[in-house]
């Protein structure tokens, strides 16, 4: 009964990231999308999409990892990609997030979370490699439809753009070229700066 009792405040916990807004809008531009929308967005794209990943992955570890990679914007926030400053500094609050988090769980569990947690982060396997070009492909695509809304209000520039999401290609060479369309649409439109 303890190990069900921890596995339910864990899940009460993580409803909270239904409250944690991103920077981009949804396809349609209505308004802001949250931290569980694009966890639950970024897990059927590992579905659809994994046959363009550069290396055979697995997809259910995918899923996983696409679940539970933003879980630490609960208590660090979500911070734009494209603020290296910021980004940097959040680093060490998602850590101890994901261990007050994680530490909900029963003990093995928790293990299974930081261990997936830490893999995306490392993006060293073809799973996270995979799971973390979605996780970019995912904004860039939002920002696409929406007339590049979040990188106009946030002033990113093309080579913001390049050098942020250069990762991608380590996941998928096709996703990569559809994203680099995309920032060149982005510059033309002037809608980056050069």
């Amino acid at each position: 009964m303890e190990r069900f009792k921890q596995q339910i405040e864990f899940l009460v916990e993580i409803d909270k990231l239904k409250h944690v807004f991103r920077k981009t809008k949804l396809f349609d531009g209505s308004r802001f999308e949250n931290d569980a929308e694009h966890a639950w967005h970024l897990a059927l794209m590992a579905m659809v999409l994994s046959e363009h990943a550069n290396e055979k992955v697995n997809v259910a570890k995918v899923i996983k990892m696409v679940l539970i990679h933003d879980i630490v914007e609960i208590d660090a926030g979500d911070v734009i990609v494209y603020d290296q400053q910021n980004r940097t500094l959040a680093q060490a609050k998602e850590r101890a997030a994901a261990e007050r988090i994680f530490g909900l769980l029963p003990s093995d569990q928790k293990q299974e979370f930081m261990a997936l947690w830490q893999e995306f982060e490392a993006q060293e396997t073809p799973e996270a490699k995979f799971a973390a070009a979605i996780d970019r492909f995912e904004p860039i695509l939002q920002n696409h439809l929406t007339d590049y809304y979040a990188w106009r209000t946030h002033h990113v520039s093309y080579e913001q753009l390049l050098e942020s999401n250069r990762h991608v290609q380590a996941g998928s060479q096709l996703i990569w070229q559809a994203v680099q369309q995309i920032f060149a649409d982005a510059k033309e439109k002037g809608a980056v700066q050069s």
